[in-house]
């Protein structure tokens, strides 16, 4: 694999997958619920997405493995494989908010080394390669780097819902979230990228799927940040999360979760 055209070809990815999205945003369209309680929403958006990139990746490089949200493992112990979430943030999605994403990450030998949040309405796109991070959109290209915060006390976190955390996760984050200056709930993927460039400085997750993270694990550390899970281990899995943009921070985040 080249990997001085990835760039390019993952563009090519969000690009499909663009196509596939954008004609079912603010409009009508059914909802399913992929959960028998609670509520896990999917749309035709997410599978023809998904699928429009799977059929891509097939052409383009038949050898590689690909693991989605909707379509499942395909080769997933291929030394190449694709982690696929066509609209992270599927609620925002459906309620005509634009903080929702296409990410597209790739691992080699199990360690994500490229990942790309694309939002098609707003025409942002935020990608790294864990060594740098990059932008391009309305705000105009340039460089990503997260933002110093040594202390948890002027820190800016970020997480999905409180109420998603079970009980013992749920006092773990208070801890955290007593500690900072300010939480703000509900962004999704975007929570990550707003930690790599430099805008937010801490977000702390529980039950991702690798499809969650893969893609931003790179843009975070591209940009000068740390993601992990809350023990300190590779977030490739996914679980339990936390991200940050400063190292110094990242230690104080994980003793805070570990109590």
């Amino acid at each position: 694999m080249d990997l001085e055209t990835l760039p390019a070809f993952v563009d090519r990815l969000a690009d499909t997958a663009s196509d596939s999205i954008m004609p079912f945003f603010r409009a009508k369209m059914d909802i399913e619920n992929k959960k028998a309680s609670g509520f896990d929403p999917v749309t035709a958006a997410d599978r023809q997405a998904e699928a429009a990139m799977r059929q891509l990746i097939g052409d383009e490089f038949p050898d590689h493995g690909i693991v989605g949200e909707e379509y499942g493992a395909d080769r997933p112990d291929a030394d190449f494989v694709w982690v696929l979430d066509p609209i992270d943030g599927t609620r925002a999605f459906i309620t005509g908010l634009p903080v929702w994403g296409t990410l597209i990450g790739l691992l080699q030998n199990g360690r994500p080394i490229f990942g790309m949040m694309a939002q098609p309405f707003t025409g942002e796109r935020y990608v790294g390669d864990g060594a740098r991070a990059w932008y391009t959109g309305p705000g105009g290209d340039r460089k990503l780097a997260s933002r110093p915060c040594a202390e948890l006390a002027q820190a800016s976190l970020f997480t999905t819902s409180p109420h998603l955390f079970s009980d013992e996760e749920r006092i773990a984050y208070d801890r955290v979230e007593r500690s900072v200056q300010m939480a703000r709930y509900g962004v999704d993927c975007y929570a990550y990228c707003m930690v790599g460039s430099g805008q937010a400085d801490i977000v702390v997750e529980a039950g991702l799927q690798s499809y969650d993270i893969v893609a931003l694990i790179p843009i975070v550390e591209g940009a000068g940040g740390r993601v992990t899970t809350w023990d300190g281990g590779s977030a490739a899995s996914g679980g339990r999360i936390a991200a940050s943009g400063d190292a110094r921070l990242h230690a104080q985040v994980l003793d805070s979760l570990a109590g």
